[in-house]
């Protein structure tokens, strides 16, 4: 009698839980195929053998762009040095006069004058916070 009951318990239909698995799966995927997408992989980024990993993310930080020949784009997005600064100060505005964190990642044959016109636009919009994004040596 006993055993009779406990196979009543395990032949439960699994096919909407195989359903959820299935679509969770896809959204994984898709949700990282996106954040790639989102990164210029045409940058090749400077070397830094002896610079600091970032190991914390802001959530509030902007990724910022600049190809070797002097574009500037935001996840993908090229944009003019005019409109970089009012992307700037929108973001300066929302955030309530607290510094925004900026990341540049400038391409390792980019001429300086892209990534000035990137940090003049910061200093106009009263942000101070810049980093420099680097690859660290492989071994370092």
């Amino acid at each position: 009698m006993k055993k009779q009951k406990e196979e009543e318990y395990l032949s439960g239909n699994l096919t909407a839980m195989i359903d959820v698995v299935f679509q969770l799966i896809i959204f994984f995927v898709a949700t990282i195929s996106m954040q790639d997408q989102a990164m210029n992989s045409g940058i090749d980024l400077a070397r830094a053998p002896n610079g600091k990993a970032v190991t914390v993310k802001d959530k509030r930080e902007i990724m910022i762009d600049v190809d070797k020949s002097g574009r500037i784009s935001i996840s993908r997005t090229q944009l003019s040095p005019n409109v970089l600064l009012s992307i700037l100060k929108k973001a300066m505005a929302e955030s309530q006069g607290v510094q925004v964190p900026i990341i540049i990642r400038g391409d390792a044959n980019a001429r300086h004058v892209g990534i000035k016109a990137v940090m003049d636009a910061c200093a106009t919009a009263g942000i101070y916070k810049i980093k420099f994004s680097a690859l660290k040596e492989k071994g370092s």
